[in-house]
């Protein structure tokens, strides 16, 4: 019976063991984490602008065009790396890019964009991350893509790169379907 019971733990950690190592050689991608807000109306909300401080209303800006919405951060360093494709993103003048300066110093804000060039149509401010907990940001940078009816089609979470823009940008085309 002891010899029965000393066997337990043994086969206890080898499966452990075996679920670690599945989950290190299986093919996940955390920027492909599922998101609840996917086909679903954008949150309603108002918050002011950073630059004009106009009063944003979410209802009167979203469902015309094709929209990208980016959290980010002065203080984030992905999201300094990104900015280089949100800017060609913008160039194409295909699509309005509304930002979310998330948890952040305005007037740092102001003086960053100043610096790197500013991709955004509307930067709204989240100071209280009130807009992400809507939106169901955990971390930044985030984009959405809404459609033309103002539905959120896709989620990208993580920073805009080399790597994965082409991808991104194939999305953004099918959101418009």
């Amino acid at each position: 019976m002891k010899k029965k019971l000393s066997i337990f733990p043994s086969i206890l950690f080898f499966l452990i063991l075996l679920s670690f190592f599945y989950l290190l050689i299986s093919d996940r991608n955390p920027s492909k984490l599922p998101s609840t807000f996917i086909d679903k109306p954008v949150p309603i909300f108002k918050a002011k602008t950073l630059i004009d401080n106009k009063t944003f209303i979410s209802t009167e800006e979203f469902g015309q065009e094709t929209t990208l919405v980016n959290f980010f951060a002065t203080w984030c360093k992905p999201c300094v790396e990104e900015l280089v494709f949100l800017k060609k993103l913008a160039s194409k003048n295909e699509l309005k890019i509304i930002g979310v300066n998330y948890k952040d110093n305005s007037n740092k804000t102001v003086k960053w964009l100043k610096e790197l060039g500013n991709p955004y149509s509307k930067i709204v401010i989240d100071s209280n991350a009130l807009i992400g907990i809507d939106w169901g940001v955990y971390g930044i940078p985030e984009t959405f893509i809404v459609n033309s009816k103002g539905i959120i089609k896709y989620r990208l979470i993580g920073p805009i790169t080399e790597k994965n823009y082409d991808e991104f940008y194939v999305k953004i085309k099918e959101s418009e379907k």
